[in-house]
């Protein structure tokens, strides 16, 4: 079986793949109020396109494929795609990263097409805070894609939060409990600086007091009395924890406070055909033009691995962040 390495003996086996930079909300850390401007379609992979990279990275040693966005629930036929991509040989995990805001209407086709798991974004249990800050979302809509996922078997379910300081920090214990009665896997995951130093608008804290720090997170959920566990499947980066009896688990993804790039094992395919060897640097090898003139891709996949960086630089003194891109063009 062949296997991808990079330069620094990282096992490389996981294609997070961005199948559109579209989104139908507007998450104060993920893009500004207005939007970024849409990528023209003439310059997003088809499905097809996508296919044949993913099938080329298998040969290579990728087993596992993430669809992200934007939001991958607005782009069309989204089944088609995921029911390609589970035919492919080597690819024996197929997961999707989600907003929940259309997933009571797809989760059922998306299991029966091959998708084998979902994560979903919740930031907070209020209604309103969710409003302001999604500034377009229905909290309950996300609540009965959650349900929905639930009774279609896309398992283990986990909920992705951004903790911010000053806006859902208070909600770190209500958080943690939805794991007692159900298998579920909240995650907490640390503000990261990728195109969000803006305003947010008014209510919002200004950006040097917006970071939340895993270690702040812990002492805060101190009462829950959290004892390490065993890594769900696919939980990636996260640091695990469980509550006493609970079903599920409480993570922490934490680039910033608990740097995890020691066990990268991913690479990024953006939706208008460039690999990101690392979700914090901006350099991309770009294979759209490669498709399209039926080139062999395999070289390119290959240097993007070779391209890896030992890790990110946030926490040096001269840190620079990733500037071409917002969040929801990178697909996280």
């Amino acid at each position: 079986m062949t296997e991808l390495y990079d330069g620094f003996g990282r096992r490389i086996d996981y294609l997070r793949i961005s199948v559109t930079d579209r989104c139908n909300l507007r998450c104060v850390y993920c893009m500004p109020p207005d939007g970024v401007p849409w990528q023209p379609h003439a310059d997003m992979l088809s499905y097809e396109e996508i296919v044949r990279v993913v099938t080329v990275a298998a040969e290579l040693g990728i087993r596992k494929v993430r669809l992200t966005g934007g939001e991958p629930l607005v782009r069309r036929d989204i089944t088609a795609l995921v029911r390609a991509i589970a035919h492919i040989s080597g690819i024996d995990d197929i997961s999707l990263t989600t907003n929940g805001v259309l997933l009571d209407k797809l989760a059922a086709p998306l299991a029966e097409a091959g998708l084998t798991r979902v994560n979903i974004s919740l930031d907070t249990l209020d209604p309103i805070k969710f409003r302001r800050l999604t500034r377009l979302g229905d909290i309950d809509r996300v609540w009965r894609g959650l349900e929905v996922a639930e009774r279609a078997g896309l398992a283990p379910i986990k909920i992705n939060a951004v903790i911010v300081r000053g806006v859902n920090d208070d909600e770190l214990i209500d958080l943690a409990r939805l794991t007692i009665d159900r298998a579920w896997h909240v995650r907490f995951i640390e503000l990261m600086p990728v195109g969000n130093e803006g305003e947010w608008g008014a209510g919002f804290p200004a950006a040097p007091d917006r970071y939340c720090s895993i270690n702040e997170m812990l002492e805060r959920l101190a009462p829950l009395n959290l004892i390490r566990a065993e890594q769900p499947i696919g939980n990636g980066p996260a640091r695990t924890y469980h509550i006493p009896g609970a079903q599920g688990t409480v993570g922490f993804i934490s680039p910033l406070g608990d740097h995890f790039c020691v066990t990268c094992n991913r690479l990024r395919l953006t939706a208008d055909g460039r690999l990101r060897s690392c979700l914090l640097h901006d350099v991309e090898v770009p294979v759209r033009e490669a498709l399209r003139s039926d080139d062999q891709i395999a070289p390119l996949i290959e240097r993007a691995v070779a391209l890896k960086p030992r890790s990110h630089d946030l926490l040096m003194a001269d840190a620079s962040v990733p500037q071409d891109r917002m969040m929801c063009q990178i697909g996280g």
